[in-house]
């Protein structure tokens, strides 16, 4: 099995360090690791240092730094603009897509979004999206944890995606499948997917910027599962996995 996570504001350099805080009550007392046990530290930028416990003590691990290395940003970058889905499915697509490996995660607030992230219940709301994409950062053995980005309306995200090398609008009407389109080799690519009520065809309009729509396959796929699945499709296709 491999080492778990564990986040740290900065690696600590060589010598001793000690684990504390709520990183610390994890792994001491939650998932109770003991002297001689080897763990991994990561800043969630990249950043990874091989640890070994050598003393527990109540909330905290006494660690010695065996070494430390850093890994690149992945290339091309995958993005995918998720639209808002009512109950728990978007904490549950949030985490999929970061245990798939997906870098940034845009919330849209698509015209036909039934949920509506306002005020201090939307800042709640991203919060959680924010917190589920951390864990699954640390489940997933990640160096960088996924981003969260912050709400888009339509008009902000069109803006956003004139950064991306390539744009993928999935929707159920079109012909051409994900598994054949030919990606780009290096930047962001980014996937768009709609609400529950599908992308207007206002928003559609407007989205043909950047191409024609493409579909999974034939079947139609809830909110929260069309970007997982056409991320892991992607993560094959990048040679990924």
């Amino acid at each position: 099995m491999s080492d778990p996570v564990f986040l740290v504001e900065a690696l600590p350099g060589e010598g001793e360090y000690t684990l504390d805080g709520p990183e610390g009550h994890h792994a001491a007392d939650v998932q109770r690791l003991q002297p001689g046990e080897t763990l991994l530290l990561s800043d969630g930028a990249g950043g990874l240092a091989d640890a070994r416990v050598t003393t527990v003590e109540r909330g905290s691990l006494r660690l010695e730094i065996l070494a430390r290395r850093t890994l690149p940003a992945p290339d091309p970058k995958l993005t995918v603009v998720q639209a808002l889905p009512k109950g728990d499915r978007g904490e549950r697509a949030v985490q999929m897509l970061t245990e798939i490996g997906v870098d940034e995660i845009i919330p849209w607030a698509a015209s036909r979004s039934i949920v509506q992230w306002k005020g201090p219940r939307g800042d709640k709301a991203r919060g959680k999206w924010v917190s589920t994409a951390r864990e699954a950062s640390k489940q997933a053995r990640r160096a960088r944890l996924a981003h969260v980005a912050e709400l888009h309306t339509t008009k902000q995200l069109i803006t956003r995606l004139r950064q991306a090398a390539q744009v993928l609008v999935l929707h159920e009407a079109a012909r051409l499948p994900l598994s054949k389109v030919e990606l780009a080799p290096t930047g962001e690519v980014a996937i768009v997917i709609g609400p529950e009520g599908s992308i207007s065809p206002d928003e559609l309009s407007a989205l043909k910027e950047f191409g024609e729509p493409i579909r999974l396959g034939d079947t139609v796929l809830r909110t929260s599962t069309a970007g997982p699945a056409a991320a892991a499709v992607l993560q094959a296709r990048f040679s990924r996995w």
